[in-house]
């Protein structure tokens, strides 16, 4: 009955351990999908404000 109470504390704190790995690396791709997304933002705004500047005379050439 003793080595059942073992073994039930020890697959419990390994399953413990393998899902808090696990929560990690979630939060690791989630952190770095949303590091991808802000730079594409970024860089397309950039882009969009070049053009807009090509395209559109300011009006001081008076």
């Amino acid at each position: 009955m003793k080595t059942h109470l073992i073994m039930g504390l020890r697959w419990a704190a390994v399953m413990s351990a393998v899902l808090a790995v696990q929560a990690c690396a979630v939060v690791a791709v989630a952190d770095a999908a949303v590091t991808v997304v802000a730079t594409g933002v970024s860089v397309t705004a950039k882009a969009v404000g070049a053009v807009a500047d090509a395209v559109i005379p300011d009006g001081d050439d008076d």
